[in-house]
């Protein structure tokens, strides 16, 4: 059987905060196989987003084990994890992180460049024209509506061909039709790279296109949940 591209072992992350220490993920075990799009569903607080951070190496977990392509993520510094998220990891926030000051094109350029990759823009452009873009290259941020935005970040994520795409509410700030549409292209470049996708969401519809679905709660995995299921 083909080893998963994440595999979480017991994984805990607690944090300090002012009332104490505040525990956020509760021995979570989990495994997502090649291709797989699973969905992380449950209320406000449960820990998805969390949950998202640490298989991403964005938030370094507090205990247990976190294995990422056959890489021990718990054992990487911080410019390691960096690395290896820019060279096999595409990730989509529900706030678009554009860099204000450049270019769609320069948006989505600047990752590929960082790798040292010598088509940059050749890539960038053949994106955003995936996304819908391909007139829109030369615009900043600042002159573009929410979806278009999200539609370059969503371009940016998967100019490196990632293996792995990890979606934190990509259609929050979005109304629903757009927010369709970006799911629709974000569902259509994990077919068209073959990558594996974790999404996080509170919209059952998107929920439902998902391989599998997981629910948290209390940051912990809501085993009644799966058993009604």
């Amino acid at each position: 059987m083909e080893a998963p591209v994440i595999s979480l072992a017991d994984a805990a992350l607690t944090l300090d905060g002012n009332a104490g220490r505040i525990e956020i993920l509760k021995g979570i075990t989990l495994d997502v196989v090649k291709g797989e799009t699973l969905g992380l569903i449950g209320p406000s607080g449960s820990g998805k987003s969390s949950l998202l951070m640490v298989m991403g190496g964005l938030e370094r977990a507090t205990g247990g084990s976190i294995s990422v392509l056959g890489r021990d993520m718990t054992a990487l510094g911080e410019d390691d994890l960096a690395r290896f998220r820019r060279d096999h990891m595409g990730v989509v926030f529900q706030s678009f992180h554009l860099i204000p000051t450049m270019t769609a094109l320069e948006n989505v350029a600047t990752p590929l460049e960082l790798a040292g990759n010598l088509e940059a823009f050749d890539r960038a452009a053949e994106e955003l024209r995936a996304v819908g873009l391909g007139d829109r290259m030369d615009h900043y941020p600042s002159q573009m509506s929410g979806g278009e935005q999200q539609r370059v970040a969503l371009a940016r994520a998967a100019a490196p061909r990632p293996e792995i795409l990890l979606a934190d509410e990509p259609t929050g700030n979005l109304d629903g039709s757009t927010g369709q549409a970006i799911m629709d292209m974000l569902f259509g470049l994990r077919d068209r790279h073959g990558a594996t996708l974790v999404l996080v969401t509170h919209a059952p519809e998107l929920a439902e296109r998902c391989d599998r679905v997981i629910r948290l709660r209390d940051g912990a995995l809501d085993t009644l949940a799966e058993a009604a299921e």
